[in-house]
């Protein structure tokens, strides 16, 4: 049983796909650049590979972030495992392998970083991939506090939620809906997840009255980050997470 988790304790800031721009997205050197950039959390996409293991990628398919080619549902575990995924993104991490959420929580754990796994189902997958990567936290951080977890999919979060009852989630659109309360209550999430472009203070305060964090991405400019701290966003997702650190550090 994972520990119970009625609140999470959010950080300004998350390396968006564990490194950001910095290093291969969804890579292990991702997480070990954000970590030396001195980043407090990550984030990063949860997909399954044809023998139901979670994979740390982004895309149904292979070939904009690897060597390799076709869909990732499709693809055993043996084949993923053999992928580069610096090769393509950055060459200078070439031969940096596609990590499988295993490896990326035992990494997190050892380097004291928070996470927020967003679980990115592919096409009819939803549920599976929900009830599977929830359980698997349940395991992989079994004796300390589960990530965030979130996703666009509701019907992935609402499997999650069915296996793991205390798992706190994120409930992730691009624009929240005008009904947003009804499916954030069903799932009795923690927090909202959105696009910072076309965030209304109307509903920043309706999500502060909710007591629902509004965690925003892609922000990747100083400026910009400040200002949404300012009218009450509670975390922000960067692609160079090295220059916003020092304005997450006064926000704090």
């Amino acid at each position: 049983m994972i520990r119970p988790a009625p609140a999470w304790p959010l950080p300004r800031l998350f390396a968006h796909r564990c490194g950001g721009a910095l290093a291969p997205e969804n890579t292990l050197a991702g997480l070990v650049v954000a970590a030396r950039l001195g980043c407090r959390a990550v984030e990063f996409d949860v997909m399954l590979s044809a023998d139901g293991t979670p994979w740390l990628i982004h895309d149904e398919t292979l070939e904009r972030t690897t060597d390799g080619s076709g869909r990732v549902a499709a693809t055993p575990d043996v084949l993923l495992a053999k992928l580069d995924a610096g090769i393509r993104q950055h060459p200078a991490f070439s031969g940096e392998p596609v990590p499988t959420l295993a490896a990326a929580a035992a990494l997190c754990r050892r380097l004291g970083l928070q996470a927020n796994v967003e679980i990115k189902p592919a096409s009819g997958y939803e549920a599976l991939t929900g009830e599977v990567v929830a359980r698997a936290i349940g395991e992989l951080w079994r004796d300390s506090a589960a990530p965030l977890v979130s996703s666009f999919s509701f019907a992935a979060l609402a499997a999650a939620r069915c296996v793991a009852p205390q798992l706190p989630l994120g409930c992730l659109w691009t624009q929240p809906p005008a009904d947003w309360r009804a499916p954030f209550d069903e799932l009795r999430a923690f927090s909202v997840h959105c696009a910072a472009e076309g965030l209304s203070d109307n509903f920043l305060v309706a999500a502060s009255a909710a007591g629902a964090p509004v965690l925003c991405y892609t922000v990747n400019d100083a400026e910009q980050a400040a200002a949404l701290w300012r009218r009450g966003v509670s975390a922000l997702f960067s692609d160079r997470p090295e220059r916003l650190l020092p304005a997450a550090a006064l926000h704090d």
